[in-house]
């Protein structure tokens, strides 16, 4: 009874039990084998005094000890010997070897490279990395954005055999794989390069549509050129030596079947039609065929139509293919989505988890105040956020096509999920919003007003709400021209008289930040006299600049400041710039700068890269620190009655004592990169546009930066430099300033006096003391 009553006890706990013994027995038996395999410590011994030891033994022991213990090589160089510059490749895809993977060649003709060849530019061009057409014609004149290769040569074997050659000694060491094409061939060119993606590369493979010889075996195959053929690069270099012999021995009025036969005859390679799972599909399209009413499984799935007989034809293709795409795109995205829903249930969030649209990110959602995406709000005329800071400004050009698409869109969208029952129609926009999610994209939000129409006819005005959003789609890396690190930079400095006492300061901090570190970069000083400023029997108020611009000379042998002296009663930026570059070659890089700027060799760097000629001119946004009269020096952290502070100056150094806060100068535009090539065109076009004593009136209200963005088709780029930190300091707002640059002038010194809580504290010390 007692037994029975301690084994139903034990019962639930046999289970645990069972398995600690069995997993300690489990444990003994390895361990001991572990020691088994072990080495016998008697070997071990006898390797200690002297005697034989295993060799292979001891080299296991040494690679397993390779293995987990990482031995660290110093680097070391020899000061005797002379240290030689790594040059290192423009690119590091160069660096690394790596190759892009297809590259396209269509053969044209003189007849047909104004129409055809047009047509297969303007249909595929933008989907692979290079896209060559070869001709046999002489002095061949290239349309507009095609890459044109003319032999001189129209008989068939001389092109093809002038095109694989020029492809191999050009492109050979670049690409993977080279598929050739005829221009009266259609490409579906995701599909193509989809294909040879899939595809290795170390493979010996002539891929198309494989046609039989005539009067020759099965297994003597060439690929027609008019569906195209895939070539890798390993086939292209071993068929490169025997080019010149095919050329002599085979005779063939056509170049595809020429290109066969040597390479059967000197490589014993044939055309597949299928490789690694890999079928290669094409369609032959009949004669007056329309595409729109093709609708056969071999046409849905092709690589390659032919024969296309006209340029129409070829875009009509396009169209069809594009539409096919894209509705198999839309069904992968409604199964994803669908997907997407089953498998959110059982998520521990459930549906309160899923996000609209489905399968995108989440609205951001912002952890501060500081961090909260604004709304714009605008109708179908106005926007009511406008860049140069306008209250209301005309809704026109791209934003005006913006907010017409959506609105069009959510019309569709509407009559499309409730049709046939209800239709609607547009009457005008209530309201409309929208903002930019850098997760997700462009969101809106409208209330329209809109005309419901029922079945019976029955018509009711209703206002509702809709959302919309268009989602960031395919990230893009834009071309840009390649720049260096390596280009000379020539700063250029106006001096007022009335800034000739900071001059010193800011020549101490070039040659701490410029010269010392030997960064390739020059200073011309300009030095602007007044009327009666530096005249005969007169004092010099630039002397002290010019000593202390030869001592920085005397210090750094090798150096040159140049000074260039300018009479001017009113100066003008424009004007001084004019002066300076007639001074300089025409590629030289100017950064122009002001006496209470700091350069160093950070910004100099960004200068170099975002300066770049002939595309893209650089004004960067300086950090401006607060009148320290206002914005005293900030308390440590913890200290009694430590608040909230202004923003600090980047790169600050806490050891150097409290900072003074300050603000980017929005306003300001003082400081610029531009090469001197891209000036001068703009000048050119500034003088072309404004004749006479109009362009005189406008150089007295114009900045460099001004020039730039009204009369040069330059980007502009304006982004904040944490580099360049100014004290503070009141600019002098000229009155002969136009409107727009005056009123920016007194903005910037009025913002640049103090944070809110600063200004407020000074109103309210100061009505304190008043009211004392």
């Amino acid at each position: 009874m007692r037994l029975s009553s301690l084994l139903a006890l034990l019962r639930p706990a046999l289970p645990l039990i069972l398995g600690l013994s069995l997993g300690c027995s489990l444990s003994l038996l390895r361990v001991s084998w572990i020691q088994g395999e072990g080495e016998d410590p008697c070997v071990e011994a006898v390797g200690e005094r002297g005697g034989p030891q295993n060799p292979d033994s001891r080299a296991r022991l040494d690679q397993s000890d390779e293995d987990f213990k990482p031995r660290i090589v110093p680097y070391y160089r020899d000061p005797n010997k002379p240290y030689k510059k790594v040059l290192r490749t423009r690119y590091i895809q160069t660096e690394l070897g790596s190759r892009e993977r297809l590259l396209v060649a269509v053969l044209t003709s003189r007849a047909t490279l104004s129409t055809l060849a047009v047509a297969v530019n303007r249909t595929v061009a933008h989907h692979f990395p290079r896209l060559l057409y070869f001709t046999g014609q002489r002095g061949a004149r290239a349309p507009a954005g095609m890459q044109v290769v003319s032999h001189g040569d129209e008989r068939p074997a001389w092109l093809m055999s002038e095109t694989l050659r020029h492809l191999h000694t050009h492109f050979g060491a670049d690409y993977d794989w080279f598929f050739i094409m005829q221009d009266d061939t259609y490409v579906q060119a995701p599909r193509l390069a989809a294909l040879a993606g899939h595809l290795s590369i170390n493979q010996d493979l002539y891929l198309g549509r494989a046609e039989e010889f005539i009067g020759a075996g099965e297994q003597a195959r060439y690929c027609h050129g008019g569906f195209g053929y895939l070539l890798s690069r390993s086939l292209l270099l071993r068929l490169r030596p025997h080019l010149d012999g095919c050329r002599g021995d085979i005779l063939s009025a056509r170049p595809d079947e020429w290109l066969g036969r040597c390479l059967i005859d000197s490589l014993g390679v044939g055309c597949v039609s299928q490789h690694q799972g890999q079928q290669y599909r094409s369609f032959e399209l009949a004669k007056n065929r329309d595409p729109e009413k093709e609708g056969s499984s071999a046409f849905l799935s092709a690589f390659a139509v032919h024969p296309v007989s006209e340029g129409t034809l070829m875009y009509r293709l396009h169209k069809r293919f594009s539409a096919l795409e894209l509705e198999r795109a839309y069904s992968e995205i409604e199964q994803l989505q669908a997907q997407i829903r089953n498998l959110t249930v059982l998520t521990p969030e459930g549906e309160a988890g899923l996000s609209w649209p489905v399968g995108l990110p989440a609205p951001f959602i912002p952890h501060s105040r500081f961090e909260v995406l604004g709304w714009d709000y605008f109708t179908e005329q106005h926007t009511f956020s406008c860049a140069d800071g306008a209250p209301k400004c005309p809704l026109q050009g791209a934003s005006r096509a913006d907010v017409g698409d959506a609105l069009e869109t959510a019309l569709e969208q509407l009559n499309r999920r409730y049709q046939p029952r209800l239709r609607f129609q547009k009457q005008r926009l209530l309201n409309g919003y929208r903002r930019f999610d850098p997760a997700r994209g462009m969101e809106y939000t409208l209330d329209l007003l809109l005309e419901c129409v029922t079945q019976r006819g029955h018509r009711r005005a209703l206002a509702r709400r809709v959302s919309l959003l268009r989602p960031l789609s395919r990230v893009e890396i834009l071309p840009m021209p390649y720049v260096t690190e390596a280009t000379r930079v020539q700063l250029v400095l106006p001096l007022l008289v009335a800034e000739a006492a900071a001059a010193p300061a800011f020549l101490e901090a070039f040659a701490a930040n410029v010269l010392e570190p030997r960064e390739h970069a020059l200073l011309t000083l300009l030095l602007v006299y007044g009327p009666r400023e530096g005249g005969r029997g007169a004092p010099d108020p630039f002397l002290g600049v010019k000593a202390a611009a030869a001592e920085l000379e005397r210090r750094y042998p090798g150096t040159r400041l140049a000074w260039l002296a300018v009479r001017a009663e009113a100066p003008s930026q424009v004007r001084l710039m004019d002066m300076v570059s007639k001074k300089h070659p025409v590629d030289t890089l100017f950064f122009l700068t002001t006496v209470w700027t700091r350069p160093g060799p950070e910004v100099l760097n960004r200068c170099r890269m975002n300066a770049i000629s002939g595309w893209q001119a650089f004004f960067p946004v300086h950090f401006q620190e607060f009148n320290p009269a206002l914005s005293p020096q900030r308390s440590p952290p913890g200290a009694p009655g430590a608040g909230p502070d202004p923003p600090s100056p980047p790169g600050a150094d806490p050891s150097r004592g409290a900072p003074i806060g300050g603000r980017f100068d929005r306003q300001a535009s003082a400081e610029g990169c531009f090469y001197n090539a891209d000036y001068l065109a703009a000048r050119a076009r500034l003088a072309g546009e404004l004749a006479g004593q109009e362009e005189e009136e406008a150089l007295e209200g114009l900045e460099v930066m001004d020039v730039f963005l009204r009369f040069s088709g330059l980007h502009l780029f304006r982004a904040v430099e944490p580099g360049l930190v100014q004290k503070f300091s009141l600019r002098d707002c000229s009155p002969r300033l136009s409107e727009e640059l005056y009123h920016r002038c007194r903005l910037s010194n009025l913002e640049g006096l103090g944070g809110r809580a600063q200004l407020a504290m000074a109103l309210f010390e100061q009505e304190q003391a008043n009211s004392t």
